[in-house]
């Protein structure tokens, strides 16, 4: 399994993979999830992959063969995202197609997920997830970020703590709280973590770093987080148990405590 996050704002692009695509007492292996197809000036290009391996680097040298040719469709010849979303759906159909029926003989899950994000010159910078049929959806100011993987454990803190108008910077540190809270639940996802920080219209990635096991920033950042949760867990009132119940709420204000 693996986690890759992207996160959209007013300012530009966060994204996130770690590396860890299989794990259990005896064995753990670790392959790049984080794939850079920009151009420095003209577009910035990042993927983002989850799922059968397999399938997932069929697509990304798929992609780096077209690019090395000059009478076919590729991620520089597209003039926007949305053309890139296309062209990238139409790859994993052709790859699925090809491998599905191979893959079901074994009982192997072909599923994957792919996240698109980044700038063409000339248009806005923009967050899209692919799904295994070719289709997607794009990010959007509402929900300005996209997982795919597993996701369940660090979208808490995104949904609380993000909006469109979050700075990229950070919108990084969420991301790495994020991971934090995946990494604690679930051991299936860990280091290496690639993330890359873009700022918009720049067309260039100037903030790419990469997290490995045992990394001092990681560490203090597990460290403090777990300290500042107890202690608001701490602050949290107590439970009044001697409280009339048989007093009907006010529904009022009970939907708006449910709609924040």
């Amino acid at each position: 399994m693996t986690y890759c996050l992207g996160i959209i704002s007013a300012h530009g692009l966060v994204m996130a993979a770690d590396s860890r695509t299989n794990a259990g007492v005896d064995y753990v292996s670790t392959y790049r999830k984080m794939f850079d197809f920009s151009v420095p000036g003209d577009r910035t290009v990042v993927l983002c992959t989850s799922g059968n391996l397999s399938i997932t680097q069929s697509v990304i040298l798929s992609v780096e063969q077209d690019l090395g040719s000059l009478d076919v469709e590729n991620l520089h010849s597209h003039q926007s995202m949305y053309d890139i979303a296309c062209y990238l759906g139409e790859k994993l159909r052709q790859i699925q197609a090809r491998e599905r029926e191979w893959l079901e003989k074994d009982r192997i899950d072909s599923s994957c997920n792919i996240l698109l994000g980044g700038q063409v010159r000339g248009q806005p910078t923009e967050l899209y997830m692919l799904y295994r049929q070719g289709n997607f959806i794009k990010a959007m100011p509402e929900t300005p970020f996209l997982q795919i993987g597993e996701i369940k454990y660090g979208r808490p803190i995104l949904d609380r703590t993000l909006t469109f108008e979050t700075s990229i910077e950070d919108a990084a540190k969420c991301a790495l709280l994020s991971f934090d809270s995946t990494m604690k639940s679930n051991v299936s996802v860990g280091p290496p973590i690639d993330l890359m920080m873009y700022h918009a219209d720049s067309f260039e990635i100037r903030h790419q770093l990469t997290f490995h096991r045992g990394d001092p920033y990681l560490l203090q950042v597990r460290r403090e987080w777990e300290s500042f949760l107890k202690t608001a867990f701490e602050r949290m009132p107590p439970i009044d148990w001697e409280r009339n119940t048989d007093l009907a709420p006010d529904r009022t204000e009970f939907s708006g405590f449910l709609d924040e």
